[in-house]
């Protein structure tokens, strides 16, 4: 097959999400029938398309390009009866030709997979997923399918979106958010009724720290996150546990008993500012009521109400000072 044949095979290949891998003959010392830039496609099931040398070398390539297809790296193989010192980084084979001419290839292995579902409709979520089609990660659009989920929010929904991450079968679940942000978020989890074995699936921040600032670096951090999970290179650390008091303390007891208390009824259109994000909620309709020292507080969200229980006094006395002591 010509370059442009394969070329195109390659484009029918990736427009069908078929797996393959493009073999490059990289380096060829005589004698052998190979040449420097000849070029092949190996499919998963074995087949071969072009030339990259006789029978002695078919075997091997096609050996070395399945695997390839089927971890996902790329390789540099040396076929050769060379004495040639050992390389990490050079998957050597024996030529087994009477030539015993040298031939080195370059294997890329393209394996589009339905990998990675990203949460969230923030610039870092579209930078990421960007990201991830130019990695040839295939992605999907519900967490119930794939291995890996990146939650990135960003405080649009962090709540429902990580709880339905924690609910999917996937076996690692990243968020880019802080670890002391993470852990409220446990907290909230927990209140909602996700089990400590789910939680240990959440693992943030998503990557290394990096000091990313922008959408399209903090994206690049998560997806080095992603990319070393897929490719079994890194076992990211899931967010530390928090301290808790003791399971008959009065911590403990707060979080577990979440129904709120009965509040006397609000008049209509009456406001109540959430001391923890100085919100104003609206009285009638709040997501959470917690009583306080004979006070109703209402409040926006779960990770306000997380926030509140662990210094029910610190924001008490916020109220107290924004309210004119009254």
């Amino acid at each position: 097959m010509t370059s442009d044949e394969l070329l195109e095979m390659a484009r029918e290949l990736n427009g069908r999400r078929e797996r393959y891998a493009l073999v490059t003959v990289v380096r060829a010392v005589a004698p052998t029938s190979a040449y420097l830039g000849a070029q092949a496609i190996v499919l998963a099931d074995g087949t071969l398309h072009g030339w990259i040398g006789g029978g002695c070398a078919k075997g091997v390539v096609i050996g070395a390009a399945q695997n390839a297809i089927s971890t996902g790296e790329p390789k540099l193989v040396r076929i050769s009866n060379e004495r040639i010192l050992s390389e990490d980084d050079v998957e050597q084979h024996t030529m087994s030709c009477a030539s015993n001419g040298t031939i080195e290839l370059f294997i890329q292995p393209y394996s589009p997979r339905t990998a990675l579902c990203v949460i969230g409709n923030t610039p870092a979520a579209d930078e990421a997923r960007f990201l991830a089609e130019r990695l040839r990660i295939r992605l999907a659009d519900t967490p119930d399918e794939v291995p890996i989920v990146l939650v990135a929010t960003q405080g649009q929904g962090d709540e429902d979106a990580l709880e339905r991450a924690l609910k999917s079968p996937a076996r690692h679940i990243l968020m880019i958010a802080s670890g002391r942000k993470a852990n409220k978020l446990r907290q909230v989890m927990r209140m909602r009724g996700i089990d400590e074995a789910q939680l240990a699936r959440l693992c943030a921040p998503a990557g290394p720290d990096a000091g990313a600032k922008t959408p399209g670096e903090i994206a690049l951090v998560a997806m080095v996150g992603v990319l070393a999970l897929l490719r079994g290179r890194a076992q990211l650390s899931a967010i530390p546990p928090e301290r808790h008091a003791p399971a008959d303390g009065p911590a403990s007891s707060a979080l577990l008993s979440v129904s709120p208390p009965e509040p006397e009824p609000a008049a209509p259109g009456a406001k109540f500012i959430n001391p923890v994000c100085g919100i104003a909620v609206d009285m009638a309709a709040p997501r959470h009521i917690e009583e306080y020292e004979g006070i109703a507080y209402y409040f926006c969200c779960d990770c306000c109400l997380a926030t509140f229980r662990e210094d029910p006094a610190k924001y008490a006395a916020i109220r107290s000072v924004s309210a004119g002591g009254n």
